[in-house]
């Protein structure tokens, strides 16, 4: 069976069919509401009732007759556009979207790249991701920090295992967690940083976070121009001191969130074979196997 979603919008309380909609979008089209009538199979009458309750409704015209036929009023354009807006989303995408956090869509990135998967990549942390999934805006969810799918009660899987490096202009000299005693740090918000920050605490590592950013990119900015600085990066985005390398591994996952598309289940079995995860490994990451 085929499925075709219809939506209705609600504008100020009152409720539009999308037959008003198409309605206009004919008209739009044809310039003329005796051909969009004809377009629709429906009598003109039927049509202009359409077009007349919901201007009354609305409180301002929707359509506008000229000396060759008829026009949509500014008003009638705009709402036609929020309309198309919304319905552009009930789409099926012919390109693929992932998006995910920042170690974890790069990797992705390279992945779809040696695949010849047409998808488009967009970076951001966990938790806009998962916003914009929930929106039904994402295909594939990359996740940085798997503590995120627990919290969201996600369906998981598992492609990889990253850790974190210590960064800073001047970690060559950091060869012991000891002397990260007094040092000041960058703090990446919602991010897998909460791994090392666990770690030090757990050491009773006296440390300070001076600086919040939103991503990695920014901290290794941050670090680059305060020398007396520091921050946490993904291995696979940043090299450095890798003393808690052990106590940050942690898996990278994705999650489908377009089930019904057979080429991402094909992408994600790729993923997981032996050329796949040698992929992962030459991005910096650990694999799996």
């Amino acid at each position: 069976m085929e499925y075709k979603p219809k939506i209705s919008l609600v504008v100020n309380g009152d409720t539009f069919s999308y037959k008003l909609f198409e309605a206009l979008k004919h008209v739009s089209k044809t310039y003329s509401q005796r051909k969009a009538s004809k377009n629709l199979g429906i009598s003109h009458a039927v049509l202009n009732r359409r077009i007349k309750e919901a201007e009354e409704k609305l409180g301002f015209k929707l359509v506008f007759s000229t000396g060759a036929g008829s026009e949509l009023t500014d008003n009638g354009n705009k709402l036609l556009q929020k309309y198309e807006k919304y319905e552009n989303r009930l789409k099926k995408r012919g390109k693929l979207i992932i998006c995910g956090g920042y170690a974890s869509s790069r990797l992705l990135e390279t992945l779809i790249s040696e695949y010849g998967l047409d998808a488009a990549v967009y970076k951001t942390g966990d938790k806009d991701a998962i916003y914009l999934a929930s929106l039904d805006m994402v295909d594939i969810l990359t996740l940085d920090d798997p503590v995120h799918a627990f919290i969201n009660d996600l369906d998981f899987t598992p492609i990889a295992y990253d850790h974190l490096t210590l960064v800073s202009s001047s970690n060559i000299h950091i060869k012991n967690i000891n002397n990260l005693n007094g040092k000041n740090f960058v703090e990446i918000t919602d991010s897998e940083q909460r791994f090392a920050w666990n770690t030090l605490d757990d050491k009773k590592i006296n440390y300070k976070l001076i600086e919040k950013v939103t991503s990695p990119y920014d901290a290794l900015k941050f670090v680059k121009d305060n020398p007396n600085s520091y921050t946490f990066i993904s291995s696979s985005l940043s090299d450095g001191s890798n003393i808690i390398k052990n106590e940050t591994r942690h898996i990278i996952s994705v999650v489908i969130c377009n089930k019904e598309d057979e080429r991402i289940n094909d992408f994600l079995n790729y993923i997981l074979t032996f050329n796949g995860q040698k992929i992962i490994e030459k991005c910096g990451f650990e694999s799996l196997i």
